[in-house]
């Protein structure tokens, strides 16, 4: 058996074993366990890793994201997917030298695609999890923005006050209750903080929009990620707070944002 034969045999072998424990990518997972190991003991710890429900990032160090290799670390939670969306209708609002907030920033990747897709943008990202802070001073570098440990607007200068052109929060709304029927990878190995909404999932988002008018531009945006189901609730926060809100909502992805506008132009 030449190595090119001998790679695809543990690959298959990798690909089997990952099925088995509910791997729904297998073949990909497969192939990153592989070049992210140095020899096959290595490869082999990464595997009984993932069966036993260790998150993918986690165990390789990073995540994909709006093409971005995201550095992440035991813990922190990881970037979804449907996130990207969030970022698309950030970018499409964002304008060359605007102040951007980036709330429960968590490893930095919503502020760092923004950076990455925007021009000459000053960011600010919080998050009140050491951990995470952590992360993300590694995707944000100094050049690109500064990142802040705290509670939401807490350690956010007030000189910033009425300039903010835009917020991004991708805050926790899993309502408490629900978090018991999440996939093992995220109820075990994430941060609960990063995941728990409260009772109706909103208890974090509720503080976000009450403050935001507060720290916004006049014509600035605050764009806040939600599920369908809460959507319109999240819509009417906005609204209670003077903010005119919009709901925008991707199928292909099952990502719904809910964008508030200070002067109502959308």
């Amino acid at each position: 058996m030449n190595y090119c034969e001998e790679e695809s045999a543990i690959w298959k072998k990798i690909v089997r074993k990952l099925r088995a424990s509910g791997c729904v990518f297998a073949e990909d997972e497969a192939r990153l366990l592989m070049s992210s190991s140095k020899n096959s003991t290595e490869l082999a710890k990464l595997v009984d890793r993932r069966i036993a429900g260790f998150p993918l990032e986690h165990i390789i160090g990073w995540a994909d994201f709006c093409g971005l290799r995201i550095k992440l670390a035991p813990g922190v939670f990881v970037p979804r997917q449907r996130t990207e969306f969030l970022v698309r209708q950030a970018v499409a609002l964002t304008r060359p030298e605007d102040v951007v907030l980036d709330l429960c920033c968590g490893s930095g990747a919503l502020g760092a695609a923004l950076v990455a897709l925007t021009e000459r943008i000053e960011l600010h990202a919080v998050d009140i999890d050491p951990a995470a802070v952590q992360c993300a001073r590694r995707n944000i570098h100094l050049d690109q923005g500064s990142v802040y440990e705290g509670d939401l607007y807490d350690p956010i200068s007030v000189q910033l006050h009425n300039r903010v052109n835009v917020i991004i929060a991708n805050a926790p709304y899993v309502p408490t209750e629900a978090i018991k029927f999440m996939p093992t990878e995220a109820r075990v190995h994430e941060a609960r903080l990063a995941l728990d909404g409260g009772v109706d999932g909103l208890d974090v988002q509720r503080r976000i929009v009450a403050e935001a008018p507060r720290w916004l531009a006049k014509g600035g945006y605050l764009l806040v990620e939600t599920s369908e189901k809460q959507a319109p609730l999240t819509a009417e926060l906005f609204a209670q707070y003077g903010l005119i809100p919009k709901w925008v909502r991707s199928e292909e992805q099952d990502a719904n944002v809910i964008i508030g506008s200070r002067s109502g132009q959308i």
